[in-house]
């Protein structure tokens, strides 16, 4: 007989089991982020659905251009009047029934319409839906691209916090062993009280930092979990490490014709531009004639084009052609012509505006790689410096031939060396992550 406890034991075990492996860390290298991110954007999806929903536009509008066939059927059951009659002449006797009352009508119709001639109209209705797509699909390949840029930054700020937290503990553990030292040469009456408060305050300020690093370890796991859609609370862990070395780029006048040619925005709004050129020749179509040929089959019970009318179906056809001009309108066709212009020289003048843009952010992106890349030599010997430093005065310190003091300001140096290297190792990825989206890769 299995007892309750144990069974209530169990049943907390199966519990416990699906709580601990949902609680596994991700360990994620920059690729695995951005894959996660593509695929669970919410916001690229609706960017998706907006390329979508342009193709299926341009289609329609292309199907416009060919023939429609269409269909109508009706059925009426008329009131009961009395059948039109004449009198006959004589020498015939009575009435003659010109049209007899038919209660049930039934009517079956097939249309066929095709465009002839409309000024453009529809090409050109088609030509600018087609663009409008095409600057949809630049444009969902843009929101792709600076989703990639958002998730490189949300990780190398991860990144960043990390190390920066690892600095500031190795800190806290270097005050403490200088607190142990200070308070062994105080016990021996080598140091004064002060020269101990002087650590101890040391050390509280760099557990305040401490904490502070943990702080901005958590937001930063959590604006990293919100870019790549994973839950906020979810425990990720980072496989990737700053790359040794430097990526190598042509010169800026290259990089900048490159963005020109590749930027996805620029393309997006050159098929704007395309889109609108073509709307104007919609736009002047409204001074042509709209032609169409145009047929038609009937099958009725009873057919109005039979004489005279019987409860029977009967068919009939009919063939032609259709034209319709506006011949005064108050101006409404030269309105819209302008109104066409005026919107295609905004996106002409949107066109430059971007251009110069691009050209601005690609030489502002090259000039702080060269910085980030400068500051990371100068970074790397400030360490090797401030370490050797450091190493120096706590042996002097130990022997008795250097000032606490002076200890406390080479931890402090040491200190800020390794976390302006980390700055700087980490600033450069982000620029060369801003850069690489600027020229458009």
């Amino acid at each position: 007989m299995i007892s309750n406890r144990f069974l209530s034991a169990l049943i907390i075990l199966l519990l416990l089991i699906p709580l601990n492996a949902g609680a596994e860390n991700m360990n994620l290298t920059i690729d695995d982020a951005i894959e996660l991110g593509l695929k669970n954007s919410e916001k690229l999806h609706s960017s998706k659905m907006e390329v979508k929903a342009a193709k299926a536009k341009a289609r329609e509008a292309s199907i416009l251009r060919f023939p429609s066939l269409s269909f109508r059927g009706s059925y009426y059951r008329l009131s009961d009047e009395k059948p039109f009659e004449i009198d006959a002449p004589p020498p015939a006797l009575g009435t003659i029934e010109i049209s007899p009352t038919i209660r049930d009508n039934y009517n079956f119709k097939l249309t066929l319409q095709q465009p002839v001639f409309t000024g453009l109209r529809l090409h050109n209705n088609y030509r600018a839906n087609k663009f409008s797509a095409d600057a949809e699909e630049q444009e969902f390949s843009a929101d792709k691209a600076n989703l990639i840029y958002d998730i490189r930054v949300s990780y190398w700020s991860l990144f960043k916090t990390l190390k920066l937290k690892n600095v500031i503990d190795e800190n806290v553990e270097l005050v403490e062993t200088h607190l142990k030292d200070v308070r062994n040469f105080y016990e021996q009456e080598i140091a004064t009280k002060n020269e101990v408060l002087k650590v101890e305050v040391q050390l509280s300020n760099a557990k305040l930092k401490q904490l502070d690093a943990d702080h901005a370890v958590r937001l930063a796991r959590i604006s990293l979990n919100s870019a790549i859609g994973l839950p906020l609370d979810a425990e990720i862990s980072l496989a990737s490490d700053v790359e040794n070395g430097y990526e190598n780029f042509a010169d800026v006048n290259s990089l900048t014709a490159k963005a020109i040619e590749e930027r996805a925005e620029l393309k997006a709004m050159g098929y704007r531009v395309k889109a609108g050129k073509s709307a104007a020749g919609v736009a002047k179509a409204g001074w042509f004639p709209q032609i169409y040929l145009v047929g038609g089959y009937t099958y009725a019970r009873p057919n109005s084009r039979v004489m005279p009318p019987t409860d029977e179906f009967e068919d009939s056809w009919e063939l032609g052609v259709i034209a319709t001009m506006d011949i005064w309108n108050w101006g409404k066709s030269a309105q819209q012509v302008k109104y066409a212009n005026a919107q295609l020289e905004k996106l002409h003048d949107a066109m430059a505006v971007l251009e110069d843009a691009v050209v601005l952010e690609v030489t502002r992106n090259y000039l702080e790689v060269e910085k980030s890349g400068k500051r990371i030599i100068l970074s790397e010997e400030s360490v090797a410096q401030a370490e050797e430093n450091y190493r120096i005065t706590r042996d002097k310190y130990r022997n008795g031939v250097a000032l606490n003091s002076e200890l406390i300001d080479a931890e402090v140096a040491l200190l800020e060396a390794r976390t302006n290297h980390t700055h700087a190792l980490v600033d450069y990825q982000l620029a060369v992550a801003e850069l690489k989206k600027s020229i458009g890769e």
